[in-house]
């Protein structure tokens, strides 16, 4: 998965490289028609901002997936352009940046996003970028991170390969397994991205999104400031919420029958969990074995409710519900929203909260 994406994204700034240099070589005039572009480009945005954000030229932002969308407009509110490159009901983990967005990320005063295996087309984009204004935020840095766990019954994702001519692909095959094997002993274990599963991991993102923020604008750092309290309380009355629904739960496990994309929550609450793939799995469809084992988990400590994510294949979560009895909920992992969410304002606190009463019915 990570030489797929490492490819695709050397194949995406390639593509946009060439589309710059065309004009290189198509002589004088190409080099006049881009120029007179540019010029136009630079008035119109000249006629619509000021140079400095102190002078009410507003911060453009450019974020990658729902959460670090909904955190950067809850502290500027209407004082920034905030841009989700990922759109409302796409699949955020096989996201491809094409050459326009490239483009979005080069020209943002801040570019935020998650880091870990979905965002490994990142690194190569930021090393193109030139604009002596660009800065970046990290989601990953802000927060203790946790290794990307393997549980009991959990389905690794496996490498897919032809079964015809096994000769030399066999050997082929063992040889890329090696070079993955040494790749991943050199770069160290895999830290879970999904770090905003947390309320409280919010916050912390919240608050020190905030000190960016206003290191990059301080004419409404008092606004981002105040912005950035009152959602913080939110989000605190969010961990409370579940604090107290763990705490007088009849039980501490959960079972998810989907990708599980929650580690962080339920380190957080002390939850245990079995689940059918790891949270950044590209692979949705179960085997035999998977569906057994967490339907005799199911059955065995008597599990009320089967959770599935948003967006997701129900499948097998609907399999199992018939099989055991168990009640089919959501508990939402917020990594994107519906483009029918997105149009109403929905927030990460609103997105969230419905998993505070689906976690009271699956603890009892």
């Amino acid at each position: 998965m990570r030489l797929k994406k490492c490819i695709l994204a050397g194949g995406i700034l390639l593509s946009t490289a060439l589309l710059f240099a065309c004009g290189n070589k198509a002589g004088k005039e190409a080099e006049t028609s881009a120029a007179v572009s540019t010029d136009a480009e630079k008035t119109a945005e000249t006629e619509k901002n000021t140079d400095a954000p102190s002078e009410g030229n507003k911060l453009k932002i450019v974020t990658t997936n729902f959460p670090s969308y909904d955190f950067a407009r809850a502290i500027t509110k209407e004082d920034a352009e905030v841009t989700m490159l990922v759109k409302p009901g796409a699949e955020t983990h096989s996201f491809e940046p094409s050459p326009q967005d490239i483009i979005t990320i080069q020209n943002a005063d801040l570019f935020i996003y998650t880091g870990g295996d979905s965002d490994e087309w990142v690194d190569g984009i930021l090393e193109s970028v030139q604009n002596k204004n660009f800065h970046v935020f990290k989601m990953m840095d802000a927060v203790n991170l946790i290794e990307e766990e393997t549980v009991e019954g959990m389905q690794e994702e496996e490498h897919e390969h032809a079964d015809a001519d096994h000769g030399n692909e066999e050997a082929d095959h063992d040889h890329e397994k090696a070079d993955q094997a040494e790749e991943h002993e050199e770069e160290g274990p895999e830290m879970d991205e999904h770090v905003w599963t947390s309320p409280k991991n919010a916050i912390t993102i919240v608050e020190k999104l905030e000190e960016t923020l206003s290191g990059l604008d301080e004419s409404h750092k008092d606004s981002f400031k105040a912005n950035s309290e009152s959602y913080v309380k939110e989000l605190e009355e969010l961990d409370k919420s579940f604090k107290e629904v763990v705490d007088s739960g009849k039980r501490k496990e959960i079972i998810v029958a989907d990708r599980f994309p929650f580690a962080y929550f339920c380190k957080e609450y002390g939850l245990s969990y079995f689940a059918a793939f790891p949270g950044c799995s590209t692979d949705t469809q179960p085997s035999a074995a998977t569906i057994a084992f967490l339907t005799d988990k199911v059955k065995e400590d008597k599990i009320p409710v089967v959770f599935h994510i948003e967006m997701g294949n129900e499948d097998m979560v609907n399999a199992i519900s018939r099989d055991t009895g168990a009640k089919k909920l959501l508990l939402n992992s917020v990594h994107n929203v519906t483009d029918s969410d997105f149009k109403a304002g929905k927030t990460y606190v609103d997105l969230m909260k419905p998993n505070v009463e689906a976690l009271k019915e699956a603890l009892n």
